[in-house]
């Protein structure tokens, strides 16, 4: 990778100076309520993955949607999502953090209206998109906002522990909500919950956070925005079909045509006076250690729940609502970890949790690959769920510290984009690559066999005890990642 001290203009000195928190500017006395609504905002966007995918078959029946088209329900927010983050977080230095924040709260508020109100398929779908456009903008712009206001110290370990466990946690909250939400009310309701919620975050948001924005050099980089848009967009696109195939041809064209736009990209950002991200960004250890760790990690969290749902509901023919209870351990798990480590993190660092908790979150995986299809929850599951939460919490607490560590406020917004957009590609890659995985397992258990309800429910769980190996597998390799590219402490207080 080229040297970006030589190739991009940071911003200037009187700039800077004017942007990044000196130790006489006061802190924010209310940057603690700014946490409760940016941790609110962030439960929002998390929510709505797992929160739509419980809504789905109530969805497809209503609407009369084909299976490709309720793939597509899914796959389109993520795929508008993951191509704009890192324009969005572009749009939120430059055009206002605060502003940003307020006008993706409602945007993706109103879209979730509109995908309520659908009574079409396309309108559904167009609504989810409209999601993801929004949920780009106020992603970053709510990272932003946590960086700008906590620039460092104990406070700065504390809110982005909050902001971990939710990263990590809301996942299985959003299986409960939309369980109850789907088996009392409507599945339209896992789509208008948000409106509330966004009402609620922009009525606190006006009087509590200050604006901040980025001077100096803000002019936009339109080409490498066009180039990171595609890229990542083919990127997601070509992980999501993967489900139908490796060999497909989708795959075939769209996964190299993503690693080609976004190598492009990388050449552009060397020389641009102007980069949407700064290579110097990417260029630190320790931050380009924290990238590949929230990428492994997304991809083992998002593709591990998948599974563990589909094994509650159709082997062991739980409820929604009972599923989403069933993976509340983890929550619980995630939360209580992320409280104790925050306390210890200013002491230890970075580089011991965020070494032990990818093997901790592994075993849990591991553990889980011992399910069977009469299924004892207690003993197959529980023990699994426990130590793949406390992983998870070693590993978000101080994950984004040390990915925003040193970070000056003009690039707060890029930066936090960056770190999103890995974790937005983790879960893509893992949602695919475990699908594929899943699908190999449950044909090879099927040869031979003749065809019964004990041999098919067999063939699910070997298909799911392969996912959960494999997750455990991708997550682990996070453990040598952190243990070679941190340091310690320097690394959270950058």
């Amino acid at each position: 990778m080229p040297n970006p001290s030589t190739r991009t203009t940071p911003p200037t000195a009187a700039a800077a100076a004017s942007v990044i928190p000196s130790s006489s500017e006061p802190a924010n006395s209310k940057r603690w309520w700014l946490l409760a609504i940016v941790a609110l905002a962030q439960l929002t966007v998390v929510l709505d993955g797992t929160i739509v995918n419980i809504a789905l078959p109530q969805a497809q029946i209503s609407l009369g949607m084909s299976d490709g088209d309720r793939t597509w329900v899914v796959t389109i927010y993520s795929l508008v999502f993951g191509a704009l983050l890192l324009l969005g977080g572009r749009i939120a230095d430059f055009w206002g953090r605060k502003r940003s924040f307020i006008v993706g709260m409602a945007g993706f508020a109103i879209a979730s209206a509109l995908g309520g109100a659908a009574q079409s398929t396309w309108e559904l779908l167009a609504a989810r998109g409209l999601q993801g456009l929004f949920a780009a903008l106020l992603a970053p712009a709510s990272l932003a906002l946590l960086t700008v206001n906590f620039p460092g110290g104990k406070d700065r370990i504390k809110a982005f522990a909050v902001y971990g466990a939710i990263a990590g946690g809301g996942a299985a909250v959003g299986l409960i909500l939309g369980g109850v939400l789907t088996e009392y009310a409507s599945w339209r309701w896992c789509l208008y919950v948000n409106v509330p919620i966004a009402i609620i975050a922009i009525a606190a948001a006006i009087p509590v956070i200050r604006e901040s924005k980025a001077h100096g050099n803000t002019k936009y980089d339109v080409p490498g925005a066009i180039l990171v848009a595609l890229g990542l967009a083919s990127l997601v696109f070509g992980f999501a079909q993967a489900e139908n195939g490796w060999a497909s041809w989708p795959v075939l064209v769209f996964l190299p045509l993503g690693l080609v736009l976004l190598g492009l990209f990388v050449l552009l950002e060397s020389r641009s006076n102007h980069p949407l991200l700064p290579l110097r960004i990417m260029a630190d250890r320790a931050r380009g250690g924290a990238f590949l760790t929230a990428l492994l990690s997304g991809a083992a969290l998002l593709g591990g729940l998948l599974f563990l749902t589909l094994y509650f509901q159709i082997v062991l023919g739980y409820t929604p609502i009972q599923s989403g209870l069933a993976s509340l351990p983890m929550t619980v798990a995630i939360t209580i970890g992320a409280g104790v480590l925050s306390k210890f993190l200013a002491r230890i660092g970075a580089r011991i949790p965020m070494t032990v908790g990818p093997i901790v979150g592994a075993a849990g995986l591991l553990w889980m690959t011992g399910i069977t299809v009469e299924g004892n929850y207690l003993v197959e599951v529980l023990p699994g769920l426990i130590l793949l939460g406390l992983g998870l919490s070693m590993i978000f607490v101080p994950l984004q510290n040390v990915a925003l560590s040193g970070i000056a406020e003009h690039d707060a917004g890029a930066a936090s984009a960056a770190v999103t957009a890995m974790q937005q590609i983790g879960g893509s890659i893992g949602t695919a690559l475990f699908t594929a995985l899943y699908t190999a397992a449950v044909s090879s258990f099927l040869i031979g066999k003749v065809s019964s309800q004990a041999v098919e429910f067999g063939a699910l769980v070997s298909g799911y005890q392969s996912a959960f190996l494999w997750a455990s597998i991708v997550i682990f390799v996070a453990a040598p990642v952190s243990f070679v590219m941190l340091r310690g402490r320097k690394d959270l207080l950058g």
